[in-house]
C-alpha cells in the first residue's frame, strides 16, 4: 500500500518540518515521464503545469525535453524564466483576458486553445498567426474529477471553429479531455470515432486541420485501482491507428495528474479524535489539513487518497471514521460518505502520510484561511 521512494521515506524519517507538507521525489517524476513516452510513442508531451508548477519540476522536466500546457500568465512567467522555449508553451485555457493573449503572444507563445467563436476572434486579434486547438466537448463519464461542465462545443461546433479558424489563416487542430483520473479505457476510442468526424467535415468545407491534442486522464494511484499506464497506452495507439490510420502532422498530450501525483506524499497530524456524542458509531479524526490547505480534491469525496498511519503495521482493530481538516469551515470535511477505517489506537499527536498527493494539493492550497499558512512543499 505505501510504495514511498527511498528518498521520499528518508526524508520523513530524518527531516520533522512544521505539519503539514507535501514531500515530492524528482526522480519519479522523471519515471513518468519516460513511461509515458514509452506507452504513446510519438505524443509530445505537454506537462499540466497547473498540476504542480514548482521550479525543480519544471527544470527537471524542461531538461528531459518536455513541453508545457499553461493555464494563465503567471504559468508562462514560471516557465520563461527558467529558460523554456515560449514555442514549447502551449495556452491551453479556453477562457482568457484578450490582454494575456496578447502578452503570450509578445513573448512567443504561438499555441493556443479555444472552444467559442468569442474566444477564435480574440485570438485571432491578439495573436495573429497563431495556432489554434479547438476543444470539443467530453461528459468524462468514467472520471474521478469531471473537467465537461465549463469546457469543450460539441462537433458541429467544432467544426465550424476550425473553418472560421483556416478562414482567419491559423493553423487549427481539436483538442479534448475525457476528464481526470479517468479509469474507462474506452474513453479515448469513443472520443476519437467523433474527432475524426470532425475532421472530416471540416476537411470537407474548405479547413486543414493538421494536429490532435488527446488531453490528459492519465492516473495517480488512489484507494481505488485504475488500469497500467501501458493499458492506457494500448487503449490510445489502438484508438489513433484506427481512427486516424493515416496519422498527422502532431500528435499532444497534456498529463498533470499521471506525472507528479504518485510522487507525492503529505504529512499531516492529528490534531483530535472524537465523537460526537458518546453513542456515536463512527469516530471523528481531524487533521491539520483540510480541504482549504491541498486536499480541494477532496470536494464531493471524488478524489479518495490512501492513508498511512504509523499504526497500520501492528495488527490492531480499525473502526470507521469521519475525516476533516482544522478550520472553522463546516465544508471543511474529507470523508464522511466513502467508508475510511482508521486504527483505533489513533491519537492526537500522530503523524498520518496522504499517499499520491504531488498533484493539485500544493496549488489549491490557500493563502491563509483562518490565519493557518501554505502547505509547505520539500524536493527530494
Amino acid at each position: 500500500m505505501t510504495d514511498l521512494g527511498a528518498k521520499v521515506e528518508q526524508f520523513l524519517r530524518e527531516q520533522h518540518p512544521p505539519t503539514p507538507f507535501v514531500v515530492i521525489d524528482l526522480d519519479h517524476v522523471e519515471d513518468r515521464y519516460h513511461q509515458l513516452a514509452k506507452a504513446i510513442p510519438g505524443a509530445i508531451t505537454y506537462y499540466a503545469v497547473k498540476a504542480n508548477p514548482a521550479q525543480p519540476i519544471l527544470e527537471r522536466l524542461s531538461a528531459l525535453g518536455s513541453s508545457f500546457d499553461v493555464a494563465s500568465p503567471g504559468e508562462i512567467d514560471m516557465c520563461l524564466s527558467i529558460g523554456i522555449d515560449p514555442q514549447r508553451i502551449s495556452y491551453g485555457n479556453t477562457i482568457k483576458k484578450r490582454r494575456d493573449i496578447a502578452y503570450a503572444h509578445s513573448v512567443g507563445v504561438t499555441k493556443f486553445t479555444v472552444d467559442s467563436m468569442e474566444e477564435l476572434i480574440k485570438v485571432s486579434d491578439a495573436a495573429p498567426g497563431a495556432s489554434v486547438c479547438v476543444r470539443l466537448l467530453h461528459d468524462c463519464g468514467g472520471a474521478d474529477w469531471p473537467l465537461s461542465r465549463k469546457f469543450g462545443c460539441e462537433a458541429p461546433d467544432v467544426v465550424r471553429l476550425l473553418v472560421a479558424a483556416t478562414a482567419m489563416g491559423m493553423r487549427c487542430g481539436v483538442s479534448f479531455h475525457v476528464g481526470s483520473q479517468q479509469r474507462d479505457l474506452d474513453a479515448w476510442d469513443n472520443t476519437l470515432e467523433r474527432v475524426a468526424w470532425v475532421f472530416e467535415q471540416a476537411r470537407s468545407q474548405g479547413a486543414n486541420p493538421t494536429f490532435l491534442n488527446l488531453g490528459g486522464g492519465y492516473p495517480g494511484t488512489y484507494r481505488e485501482e485504475s488500469p497500467t499506464i501501458d493499458a492506457y497506452g494500448r487503449a490510445v495507439t489502438t484508438a489513433l491507428a484506427r481512427w486516424f490510420p493515416d496519422g498527422l502532422d502532431e500528435i499532444m498530450v497534456e498529463p498533470g495528474r499521471y506525472m507528479v501525483a504518485d510522487a507525492g506524499v503529505l504529512r499531516t497530524e492529528v490534531v483530535l479524535v472524537s465523537r460526537r456524542s458518546p453513542e456515536d458509531f463512527e469516530r471523528w479524526v481531524y487533521l491539520d489539513c483540510g480541504k482549504f490547505h491541498g486536499l480541494a480534491e477532496t470536494m464531493d469525496e471524488a478524489i479518495r487518497y490512501r492513508i498511512r498511519t504509523p499504526h497500520d503495521d501492528a495488527g490492531g482493530p480499525t473502526g470507521a471514521v469521519c475525516i476533516a481538516g482544522p478550520t472553522c469551515d463546516s465544508a471543511d470535511v474529507l470523508y464522511e460518505k466513502s467508508a475510511y477505517e482508521m486504527p483505533l489506537a489513533l491519537t492526537e499527536g500522530d503523524m498520518v502520510d496522504v499517499l499520491s498527493a504531488g498533484a493539485y494539493t500544493t496549488t489549491y492550497s490557500s493563502v491563509g484561511f483562518n490565519g493557518f499558512p501554505p502547505l509547505r512543499d520539500y524536493y527530494v
